[in-house]
């Protein structure tokens, strides 16, 4: 009787985690197996759900949060609430809660928003990117969130290297290809112990990621000997019927695929119950062997025991002040002035127009994305693809440079000026800010990709009369004509900076120097694309790699 009453062996955080992970596993039915393989939406995270069906995963969609501009406070109440109906199941097993924190924590309002991956490679700075992992970590932490779909080194695999950059495209290429381009970060993070791999929306040579047995279970956890588990991207396993909407016994079908290729968690998000019912069926019918049930649901319990969610299920309350800190502000800060690439100064080299003087009596300040934090943060911020406006705290450049200029400056800013602005304003120079509105995923797909908002136009209207600095915002090079960079004396290309518009001043007023450099090739027309260094007809405008420097006069 007293073995009986004893704590389960699984509960013991000093045994063997292998043990544990045993323990556990038989002792579950397999209906509360297949719940811990589902991920569910956090609108559909019901005390049935997590209590008596005994879900394993909960995620906020993009732009899905407890209320408007909740609180740090607010979000860790929400998920310990969850927790507590997680553990009140008949296993208590913790639930692992997931986001998208993909450059800080970008789905909370007031959290520290950091440069996108373009800018941070620009930066060609391990370290720091190593130290934002970090910080993003820290305010994800808390607000009672064990798992953030990040840092990306594009979803497995080869996301990045679709036909023609389509969003959930093709990749064409060998096998030989496919390792030596698209898989190389993948060992190294592997052997670090990265815990969770998500299969991609796209295709490897007509074949979905999200049903490549080959790829997923032979390549990622046989030859590369991934030990975390498998999850699949939101409804990635749904698009694996056409249409997508036809259901029924097709469902049945793609839940078989998925999982029989070695996915191990699926993000459903929505349909829990249905995808229960599917999946018990499958097995019960011999279509999902149950040996593959049992691998899946190990590498779940696996990770929830090594991530110590069994022993700290709950928020750390006094982690929330680290949400939007000063410190994580100055790292943003610091980030942005490190990705930024001069790509020219001055019309003529001997006289560099940069850095801008800062006694100047009156200068102009215009465009589109000047005044605007969402503009400047880009997607994934608050909403899934972004918003414009003050969406989140911030400090928009128009207010760095502001700040960064002394009360003998008067600063005019216009968005779109008059020609009575521009005729009669006697300017020292002009600031313009063009760039793209903020985009996820397929909403960014563009075919052309000439400046929006009539920013060539502004341009030549401003700097045809007022010497003029252009800065670019954009996830990827825009098109810039010859005559509109014959006409201006600079251009910087700040990518999606963030938060932080400090970070901007602090190099165009020359109290940092650039550091930045094309992570990318600068193409003359959408039509040289694709445009790779190597090819016999690398033509670009700006090479990758290239960035100026304001003090040296050398380029990189």
């Amino acid at each position: 009787m007293a073995a009986e009453a004893a704590a389960p062996l699984y509960r013991d955080a000093s045994a063997p985690v292998e043990a544990r992970v045993r323990d556990l596993l038989g002792r579950m039915t397999l209906r509360e197996k297949a719940a811990q393989m589902a991920q569910i939406e956090r609108t559909v995270a019901s005390p049935r759900a997590l209590a008596e069906l005994g879900a394993g995963s909960v995620l906020n969609a993009g732009g899905s949060a407890p209320r408007e501009r909740a609180s740090p406070a607010d979000w860790a109440a929400m998920v310990d609430g969850m927790q507590r109906h997680a553990l009140a199941s008949r296993l208590g097993v913790p639930i692992l809660y997931g986001t998208d924190a993909v450059h800080g924590h970008n789905n909370v309002y007031g959290a520290t928003v950091f440069p996108h991956n373009v800018g941070l490679g620009a930066s060609r700075d391990a370290e720091l990117v190593r130290r934002i992992g970090e910080a993003t970590a820290l305010e994800v932490r808390a607000t009672a969130i064990h798992w953030t779909f990040a840092p990306c080194v594009a979803h497995f695999v080869a996301d990045g290297g679709t036909d023609k950059g389509v969003n959930e495209g093709n990749a064409i290429c060998s096998y030989d290809d496919l390792e030596a381009i698209h898989m190389t970060p993948y060992p190294d993070c592997i052997a670090q112990g990265v815990a969770t791999v998500m299969a991609s929306y796209s295709k490897w040579n007509g074949e979905p990621l999200h049903s490549s047995r080959y790829l997923l279970t032979d390549v990622l956890k046989g030859k590369l000997g991934f030990k975390g588990f498998l999850i699949s991207d939101w409804e990635g396993i749904d698009r694996l019927c056409e249409p997508q909407q036809s259901r029924g016994s097709d469902y049945r079908y793609c839940i078989a695929q998925s999982v029989n290729a070695g996915m191990d968690m699926i993000m459903i998000p929505h349909r829990f119950e249905k995808f229960l019912e599917d999946i018990v069926f499958l097995v019960e019918t011999g279509e999902i062997p149950m040996s593959r049930i049992d691998d899946a649901v190990e590498r779940i319990l696996r990770v929830k025991f090594i991530s110590g969610v069994f022993e700290h299920p709950f928020s750390d309350q006094s982690l929330l002040d680290v949400v939007g800190c000063k410190e994580h502000r100055l790292l943003a800060r610091e980030a942005v002035r490190k990705s930024l690439v001069l790509l020219k100064n001055g019309k003529d080299q001997k006289t560099p127009f940069l850095p801008l003087a800062k006694n100047a009596k009156r200068i102009l300040v215009a465009g589109t994305h000047a005044d605007d934090i969402g503009y400047q943060c880009g997607g994934w911020t608050i909403a899934w693809h972004g918003d414009s406006g003050k969406i989140t705290l911030g400090t928009s450049i128009l207010e760095a440079i502001q700040e960064s200029l002394g009360a003998q400056t008067e600063v005019v800013y216009e968005k779109c000026p008059t020609e009575a602005t521009i005729e009669n304003g006697d300017f020292s120079y002009a600031v313009i800010v063009v760039g793209e509105v903020p985009y996820a995923e397929w909403t960014g797909d563009r075919t052309d990709l000439s400046i929006p908002f009539n920013g060539s136009e502004l341009i030549t209207h401003v700097a045809s009369k007022i010497p003029t600095l252009v800065v670019v915002i954009s996830g990827r090079p825009l098109v810039i004509e010859p005559p509109i960079l014959e006409k201006i004396e600079a251009l910087v290309a700040a990518w999606l900076p963030g938060s932080e518009g400090m970070g901007i001043t602090d190099c165009l007023f020359g109290d940092h120097d650039f550091l930045g450099t094309l992570p990318v090739t600068w193409y003359r027309s959408a039509d040289q694309l694709p445009l790779n260094a190597g090819d016999a007809n690398y033509d670009p405008l700006f090479p990758v790699g290239y960035g100026l420097k304001m003090f040296q006069s050398d380029s990189t």
